[in-house]
């Protein structure tokens, strides 16, 4: 296998002789680093080298580029449709689990190619292609392969800028939290709500936070974007609690990438809480369902810090992912927010109805408790509160809030549950 000093010359030399193919695989591998050490790390990096060579033609050329990254030259071919079939194989046989000792490990892989000399003539731009095109197959979701193509060239520079913009953003206070709210079923009381963070450029306006927020977490910002959007939500939820609620919470989403590698910072939101004399009760961290296998098994470890100093935690969109249920009960969790495209198309004896219920019971004989997400007719909200389902957040209560607006939106429901003689 040739390593990364090498590779360029190689690379110059081979397009030169023959047209080809040249793929280029980013590999999760952190998570097993982290899960069962740097030698088990490394021991898979040289199974993973074995499978590839395995896959391609002696001719081929195999090299290792660094960290969890691999290259494959594909030489001499007849046409670009003998590339798909060989990236497909790779493929599948790096989804195969790994054998590290008494260890089983799995991985997922992004692939990108290009080929040469259709999208370029030099090893640079044809490594540029490549990472582009593995990006966007990291994009589209783990375990897929991507072709380069122009349009990824445009993405990729507009990617470039805004991560200048971000990285000014925090300075500039160009983030605002936007909330929305929670609301109990049973009694129409809302003492809950989910901060949402919404970037306005002072070019563009409000970008989209599923452009953002991809390029936070590949260049590491959103670690500091984390922060900021906990604080923000923390002295929020203090005012509130004395104006509104005593309960409030308020929760914040925490992204993948703040729990990939190295120890998640959790000791100074803790010291943030007590400062603000708020329990770890008045925030909430919500994940993802895919976290959950994502992840490395150390995720327990990693949450255990934040449940003992009373912060609780939401499994976000639940039902889309594959999720083993053993996970809910052994990571105390304890909300279960079901996701909305169950909740869309709730109807009386609907599958989507029987789903969602079985989720309800499920999580109740767990000890957990029930947020059903977009909601947004009366008639989906009824058969919620038919089936038990706790809480309800769409669109049929409040679109997401700036602070002012839903303080507003808090005072009226203080007002119409007073006039039926509820309390909050």
């Amino acid at each position: 296998m040739w390593v990364e000093r090498y590779f360029h010359s190689h690379l110059i030399w081979v397009c030169r002789c023959a047209d080809c193919g040249f793929m280029c695989f980013r590999l999760r591998v952190v998570t097993v680093n982290d899960a069962l050490g740097h030698q088990k790390g490394d021991e898979l990096l040289v199974q993973v080298a074995e499978r590839i060579q395995c896959c391609v033609r002696a001719s081929d050329t195999l090299a290792r580029l660094g960290g969890d990254e691999f290259t494959v030259i594909l030489r001499e071919l007849s046409n670009t449709g003998d590339i798909a079939p060989v990236t497909q194989g790779l493929i599948t046989r790096l989804g195969e689990y790994f054998q590290l000792g008494k260890d089983r490990a799995y991985i997922s892989a992004s692939i990108g190619v290009t080929v040469y000399p259709e999208d370029g003539t030099s090893s640079d731009i044809l490594l540029q292609n490549a990472y582009q095109a593995m990006y966007a197959a990291k994009q589209s979701g783990r375990n897929g392969f991507r072709f380069f193509t122009a349009a990824m060239q445009e993405t990729a520079q507009l990617r470039t800028r805004l991560l200048n913009d971000l990285r000014q953003a925090l300075q500039r206070s160009e983030f605002q939290l936007y909330y929305q709210p929670i609301v109990c079923l049973s009694t129409g009381i809302i003492h809950k709500a989910e901060a949402l963070l919404r970037w306005k450029h002072p070019e563009y306006g409000f970008i989209s936070p599923s452009v953002f927020i991809s390029v936070a977490e590949d260049s590491g910002l959103i670690h500091d974007i984390g922060d900021w959007v906990f604080k923000e939500a923390a002295q929020q939820v203090k005012q509130w609690r004395e104006r509104y609620h005593r309960d409030f919470q308020v929760s914040v989403n925490k992204s993948p990438a703040q729990f990939s590698g190295g120890k998640v910072a959790h000791r100074h939101w803790s010291d943030h809480l007590e400062m603000l004399g708020l329990p770890g009760q008045s925030i909430v961290i919500e994940i993802t369902e895919g976290l959950l296998l994502n992840v490395d098994g150390g995720l327990k470890d990693k949450l255990l810090p934040f449940k003992n100093s009373g912060v609780q935690v939401a499994i976000d969109d639940f039902g889309t992912g594959y999720s083993s249920l053993a996970y809910l009960n052994k990571l105390d969790i304890d909300f279960l927010k079901i996701d909305q495209s169950f909740t869309r198309n709730l109807s009386p004896g609907s599958t989507d109805s029987a789903l969602c219920e079985a989720i309800v019971v499920m999580a109740h004989k767990l000890g957990q408790l029930v947020i059903a997400e977009g909601v947004e007719t009366e008639e989906q909200r009824a058969l919620l509160v038919q089936m038990g389902c706790d809480y309800g957040q769409g669109y049929l209560f409040s679109k997401p809030l700036p602070v002012r607006e839903l303080e507003v939106f808090l005072a009226a429901n203080q007002s119409a549950l007073a006039s039926d003689g509820l309390t909050a």
